[in-house]
């Protein structure tokens, strides 16, 4: 069963591979035979969603003080 974590929901990401911005819909885990890793599933700005490993996307901050 995939156990998905909600926790950092609609968090703004930067997609490092394409260098677009998103959003972060869940966090989960892939399990190959010789190891896990960690995914996330994500939402580019035309909507659609895309799974990448979590090394290439970095959370993004706004900047309020313009």
């Amino acid at each position: 069963m995939l156990n998905k974590d909600y926790k950092l929901y609609g968090t703004k990401i930067l997609n490092l591979q394409t260098q677009e911005i998103g959003l972060l819909i869940y966090l989960w885990t892939n399990k190959f035979a010789d190891g896990d890793v960690d995914f996330a599933t994500c939402v580019d700005k035309k909507g659609k969603r895309y799974n990448i490993e979590l090394d290439n996307i970095r959370g993004v901050e706004d900047d309020f003080e313009k």
